[in-house]
C-alpha cells in the first residue's frame, strides 16, 4: 500500500540534495529516502540534512536502497550526467537513457503505483524515456519540464515592469532547452494583456523586449553554469512545488513535461504543457490557445526532440 507521506529521491548530487533540503522545509513528508549509486554520499547527506530538522518539523531522512522504495508515493528521479559548460541538454540524452535502463526496472520491480517525477535532463526525453521502460500510465510519469523556464520568465517580466512576480500569469512550453517558447499570446498581468499593461509603465518596444527577455530566460542555465558550474536552487524549489500539488491534490496548473498522443498534433512524445495536476499525476493536459507563430515554434520544438526519440534504444 502506498504512504502518501513517503518518498524517495534518486540521485543525490546538487539537484537531487537541493531537492531533499527544500521539501524538508515544506514539511511535506513524514519519510524521505535518499538513493544513490556511492551509498556513502547518499548516508552523509542524509545526515547532513537530518541535523537541521529540529529547525523544521518532525521526519525521517535516510540513506536507503531499492527496496526502501515499495510503499512511496512519489520517487523523484535526478540521477544522471551532469550538463558542462558549452554542452546542450540534448547532448545528455545517450548517457542518462544507459542510466535510467538501470534504474527504471529496478523501480518497476519494487513500486508500480507510485508517481515518477523526472528532473533529470534532457528532462523531456527523459520523462518518455522513464514512460516506455516502465510502462507505468502516461498520468503517473511526469518530467519538472518548463516549470523553472516559467519561473524565469515571471521573474523577469516583474522586475522589467516592476511588479509582484506572483501577479504575472505566463508560460513557456515545448522543449525545457533551447527550442522552448513563450506564449506571449496569453501573458497577462493580473488579467490585464501584456502588451497593453507594458503601455501603462511605460514600455512601447513590445518586439524587442518580449525577445530580450525570452532569450534570458533560455540561455539562464548556460549563463548559471558557466558562472557556478550547475543550477540546483531553481529547480529545486520547482519540482517541490510540484510534488506539492501532488501530495496536496491542489489540481493546479504547471507546465510539465507530459506524454502527448495527438494534442496539438502531436503524438507518442513529451513535451511541457500546461496541465492540471493533482493526486493522480497529470490530471489534465490543457488545450490552451495558440497564435500561429506559436503554434509553428512548437511543432518545431516536437521536431527536435523527435528526432532524438527515434535514434534511442528503449527495448
Amino acid at each position: 500500500m502506498i504512504n502518501i507521506q513517503k518518498a524517495a529521491i534518486i540521485g543525490c548530487g546538487f539537484v537531487g540534495t537541493s531537492i531533499a533540503f527544500s521539501l524538508m522545509q515544506k514539511g511535506i513528508f513524514s519519510d524521505l529516502v535518499l538513493i544513490d549509486v556511492n551509498q556513502e554520499k547518499a548516508e552523509g547527506e542524509a545526515m547532513d540534512l537530518s541535523h537541521g530538522i529540529p529547525f523544521t518539523k518532525e521526519m525521517d531522512i535516510r540513506a536507503g536502497s531499492y527496496e526502501d522504495i515499495e510503499d512511496c508515493a512519489i520517487i523523484i528521479i535526478t540521477a544522471g550526467a551532469n550538463q558542462k559548460p558549452g554542452e546542450t541538454r540534448l547532448d545528455l540524452v545517450h548517457k542518462n537513457v544507459e542510466i535510467y535502463k538501470e534504474i527504471i526496472p529496478r523501480i518497476k520491480e519494487k513500486n508500480q503505483e507510485a508517481i515518477l517525477l523526472i528532473v533529470s535532463n534532457p528532462v523531456d526525453i527523459m520523462t518518455y524515456v522513464a514512460l516506455k521502460l516502465s510502462g507505468f500510465p502516461k498520468d503517473r510519469v511526469i518530467g519538472s519540464g518548463t516549470v523553472l523556464d516559467t519561473a524565469r520568465l515571471k521573474y523577469l517580466l516583474s522586475r522589467h515592469l516592476d511588479v509582484d512576480s506572483r501577479s504575472v500569469h505566463a508560460f513557456i512550453i515545448g522543449e525545457h532547452g533551447d527550442s522552448e517558447l513563450a506564449v506571449w499570446s496569453a501573458a497577462n498581468v493580473s488579467g490585464i494583456p501584456l502588451n497593453h499593461f507594458c503601455e501603462l509603465r511605460g514600455y512601447f518596444n513590445h518586439m524587442e523586449s518580449m525577445d530580450r527577455i525570452y532569450q534570458n530566460v533560455r540561455d539562464s542555465a548556460y549563463d548559471i553554469i558557466e558562472k557556478k558550474g550547475a543550477t540546483y536552487y531553481g529547480v529545486a524549489m520547482a519540482v517541490e512545488r510540484i510534488v506539492e500539488c501532488i501530495i496536496r491534490d491542489e489540481h493546479s496548473i504547471l507546465p510539465v513535461s507530459v506524454y502527448l498522443d495527438g494534442l496539438y498534433g502531436l503524438k507518442d512524445i513529451c513535451l511541457s504543457i500546461p496541465t492540471v495536476v493533482g493526486s493522480k499525476g497529470a490530471e489534465k493536459v490543457l488545450d490552451i490557445p495558440l497564435d500561429l507563430m506559436e503554434m509553428g515554434k512548437l511543432v518545431y520544438s516536437s521536431k527536435e526532440l523527435k528526432g532524438i526519440i527515434e535514434e534511442l534504444d528503449l527495448q
